[in-house]
């Protein structure tokens, strides 16, 4: 029996504050349901337990929110990347907004093989004093000045210190916020948690997790020019010319 060529289509969305707490085990559910509702043409793999053909990019950590989230689908059929976004966001609840659908080549790797960076905004708590906010901030330019930047990293199998620097691409402040771009993916994945303890660590403050708030802006992956562009450009939108 002759195999119907799908369609791959990446999604961009959103997750912020209502469901910061939800998992991402959850969150990959929750699109399933979604897509059912909407009653779009997904694609479904074949043997006896037959799933929607749909893949995740970097899973985003408990309590963090996100403009910047990213899953692959593929679709019998086609319709226009806005008709994608509306579909979507009528089933949408408080909290997840689908913001843009675009048409990956037949070739087209899976996002999460793709990604290579995020960047983040960190926000300051008030369970911090102004003296250790202004402490923090102030010192956030200079962390990179240093040789390496140390950390302690407990794993399941181990508990070793490592040198994160390489993977922190940027570091800066912005108004009352840290920014930094960091490493993403399988070949080095950093945590924001990591560079927040060690600012931390050389400020003298004691790190506890719920001092901060986590927000990534953007995911990335590299072009063919080894450039950090955001996962969107690796497709096109859909129209009603292309369709």
């Amino acid at each position: 029996m002759e195999e119907k060529q799908t369609k791959k289509v990446r999604i961009k969305y959103t997750k912020s504050e209502q469901l910061k707490f939800i998992g991402h085990l959850d969150v990959m559910r929750y699109f399933q349901k979604a897509v059912k509702r909407a009653g779009f043409d997904i694609a479904y793999s074949h043997g006896f337990s037959p799933h929607q053909l749909m893949s995740f990019a970097a899973p985003l950590a408990l309590g963090v929110t996100s403009e910047g989230e990213y899953f692959d689908a593929e679709f019998n059929s086609l319709i226009t990347s806005d008709e994608f976004v509306q579909r979507f966001n009528e089933q949408m609840a408080a909290g997840m907004e689908v913001k843009d659908a675009i048409l990956l080549a037949d070739d087209a790797k899976k996002a999460m093989s793709l990604v290579a960076g995020s960047d983040y905004l960190i926000t300051l708590h008030d369970s911090l004093t102004d003296e250790q906010k202004q402490k923090i901030l102030d010192y956030t330019p200079h962390l990179l000045e240093k040789e390496s930047i140390e950390i302690f990293r407990k794993t399941k199998k181990s508990e070793k210190v490592e040198d994160i620097k390489n993977g922190i691409y940027e570091l800066h402040v912005e108004e009352d916020k840290i920014y930094m771009f960091l490493a993403t993916g399988s070949e080095y994945n950093l945590k924001p948690d990591s560079v927040i303890e060690a600012l931390c660590k050389e400020t003298e403050i004691v790190y506890n997790k719920f001092d901060y708030h986590i927000h990534r802006v953007e995911t990335y992956m590299k072009n063919e020019n080894d450039e950090l562009v955001s996962l969107l450009e690796s497709g096109t939108r859909i129209t009603q010319d292309s369709l």
